[in-house]
């Protein structure tokens, strides 16, 4: 499975973290599954690391958001995005995320953002085969066990 993870999620699966989106990481890099990921996700990832209110959620330090980010690198499929049609009108800065799961053949596109469940941008994404899903949602779908937990 390939999938792409927004920058909320990719925010929160930090080497800090001990959440869904952590495990979710794992659980991808542990079976046959791809992380699609373009320059668009890894800068915004970068910038959002920084404000202040994750520095201090988070307790990471400079050195530890570049390890965080040199990781993504390493273990994704970078794609290049070309953003086309405008699909998220609720917030079109969310447009390059959509499109690196289009360019980058992904099946999922993994995202707590209220705007991409809006029906018309679920609408192109099951037109290009894309599920839209929660952390926990793809989490339950690789990691079977974890849904028979409370």
């Amino acid at each position: 499975m390939r999938v792409v993870l927004d920058t909320g999620v990719l925010v929160r699966a930090n080497a800090k973290s001990r959440g869904p989106a952590r495990e979710l990481l794992m659980a991808i890099l542990d079976g046959p599954h791809e992380l699609v990921i373009s320059a668009f996700l890894l800068e915004e990832t970068a910038r959002v690391l920084r404000y202040p209110r994750l520095l201090a959620r988070h307790g990471l330090s400079e050195p530890e958001i570049e390890d965080h980010l040199d990781f993504l690198r390493r273990i994704s499929e970078l794609v290049d995005v070309a953003v086309g049609k405008p699909v998220v009108v609720s917030d079109p800065d969310d447009d390059p995320v959509l499109y690196t799961a289009v360019d980058g053949h992904a099946n999922v596109l993994c995202t707590l953002d209220r705007d991409f469940f809006q029906p018309g941008v679920i609408a192109f994404c099951r037109g290009r085969h894309i599920a839209v899903m929660t952390d926990v949602e793809l989490l339950r779908l690789l990691v079977p066990k974890r849904s028979a937990e409370p």
